[in-house]
């Protein structure tokens, strides 16, 4: 019997392709279809039809995902190596993606939404209903592929919607192999995924025939996913960009915290949108916190993510790494130091040495903007007040983290971040059954648990008088 990946194969749309790169040698190793905005009318309307159908039956929707998130764990060996090879990151990484993934359609499998009475004092009998939208629309970046594609396609289509999925052009094939599983256990049309460079994002999120569009990326792509959806006023979920920081407090006890500190940084080299992204520490303890940061960043093995000793793997592309380089000169050029790393490695592919930054002044592009990559400012701060109002002084609002023995002086001073997640010793740890939203310019609407299930859906009120004619 063939395999996900030999099917795949031989179900290449035809037309033109595009190269898609290894980041760990920056050489081409598969390619994708790369499809025509104008080939959207036709697949959109095919995810109208098949909307018709699949929004009729809650139970049969629950057994098909359930059964589509037993066949992800089954590709678990076709789908984890492939996401290394065009990601970059480690095969222990892509392996913990892939279960994510599976989690994810099982978790909303068995969610359903309620019929809700409305008690309002009037002889009426009010009911609220919950109606799937019709097709929806995904757009999902390059540095968890298929965790975000399964974010956003799985409490679609638990809420009887169908989706067309767009991911990015850096990582396409792990997720056209992920659907290809996952519709193995789905009516033809319910889920549908196109690849190809712009302008087909954009005509997708415009597309008249669309009712959701739901996008993880930058600040800027949000803000223009928004005006192409307004064209058709379809609703937008957008999870943007983030900026987290994490603050120390003078009670840390900074030997237990650097191996989690350094990951909460640096997984998946750095490229998470909730990663920490600029570490505020006492003056006191400053040079304590950046030597025993640095040490731990010398001491990670950087390389391919195939190779089994990888504790990091390289950038995605190179865009991406030629932004890493720009923050890092000019941090240094503003007066900054390198404690680790500082630089690109001297080897092929998109490779940065993890890097710890200190004597960074506030105002450099690698505090106030996010990089997105494997470099670390660490701020010192004399005043607790000074540095939350520095934490808070920014349009981000993702997450943010606190470190400290007295957990319940944490806990407040977490209480005092704005941002739409706040961890204390630790960070970037969700679970599937809690809200995840940004504040300020790091989101427009939610993601995650129920919530993320009603965000599909629509209410649809019905009133009953409880006598003819009442």
């Amino acid at each position: 019997m063939p395999t996900h990946q030999q099917r795949l194969r031989h179900t290449t749309l035809p037309g033109k392709h595009f190269a898609v790169l290894d980041p760990a040698t920056g050489e081409a190793f598969g390619e994708a279809p790369d499809q025509h905005p104008d080939d959207l009318d036709a697949i959109v309307g095919r995810a109208h039809e098949a909307w018709l159908g699949w929004r009729a039956d809650p139970d049969a929707r629950t057994a098909a995902l359930r059964t589509a998130a037993d066949a992800v764990e089954a590709a678990g060996p076709d789908l984890a190596p492939l996401l290394t090879r065009e990601q970059g990151k480690p095969l222990a990484e892509s392996c913990q993606e892939v279960a994510r993934t599976a989690a994810r359609l099982r978790y909303f499998a068995d969610l359903t939404p309620r019929t809700e009475l409305i008690a309002d004092g009037r002889p009426v009998h009010s009911e609220i209903r919950w109606r799937p939208l019709g097709p929806v629309a995904g757009i999902v970046p390059w540095n968890f592929p298929l965790q975000l594609a399964s974010a956003k396609f799985a409490p679609a289509l638990a809420a009887g919607n169908t989706m067309v999925l767009k991911p990015s052009p850096s990582t396409p094939l792990a997720t056209r192999l992920l659907a290809d599983v996952v519709s193995t256990a789905l009516p033809e049309g319910v889920l549908t995924i196109v690849t190809g460079r712009e302008p087909l994002g954009a005509r997708l999120a415009s597309h008249p025939g669309i009712r959701h569009v739901t996008f993880t990326g930058s600040i800027p792509t949000g803000r223009t996913v928004a005006r192409d959806a307004a064209a058709s006023l379809a609703r937008v979920t957008l999870e943007l960009g983030g900026n987290d920081a994490a603050v120390l407090l003078e009670d840390v006890d900074v030997q237990q915290i650097t191996d989690r500190l350094f990951w909460a940084a640096f997984r998946n080299c750095g490229q998470v949108c909730m990663a920490v992204k600029r570490v505020y520490a006492p003056a006191r303890i400053h040079a304590h916190v950046v030597e025993a940061l640095a040490q731990r960043a010398r001491a990670t093995v950087v390389g391919p993510g195939l190779d089994p000793g990888t504790q990091m793997g390289p950038v995605n592309n190179a865009a991406q790494l030629a932004r890493v380089e720009d923050h890092t000169a000019q941090a240094l050029a503003d007066g900054g130091r390198a404690a680790s790393g500082g630089r690109r490695l001297n080897r092929p592919g998109y490779f940065f040495a993890p890097t710890i930054l200190a004597d960074v002044p506030a105002h450099s592009p690698v505090v106030t903007q996010e990089q997105f990559g494997p470099v670390l400012p660490v701020l010192p701060y004399r005043n607790l007040d000074e540095a939350i109002e520095a934490v808070n002084g920014t349009g981000f609002g993702l997450g943010g983290s606190v470190w400290g023995s007295d957990l319940d002086r944490a806990a407040e001073v977490a209480g005092r971040l704005d941002c739409g997640t706040a961890w204390i010793n630790h960070h970037a740890e969700l679970s599937l059954a809690q809200p995840f939203a940004g504040a300020k310019e790091s989101g427009v609407g939610v993601a995650g648990g129920p919530w993320g299930l009603y965000g599909n859906l629509r209410p649809f009120v019905v009133h009953r008088p409880q006598e003819p004619y009442q």
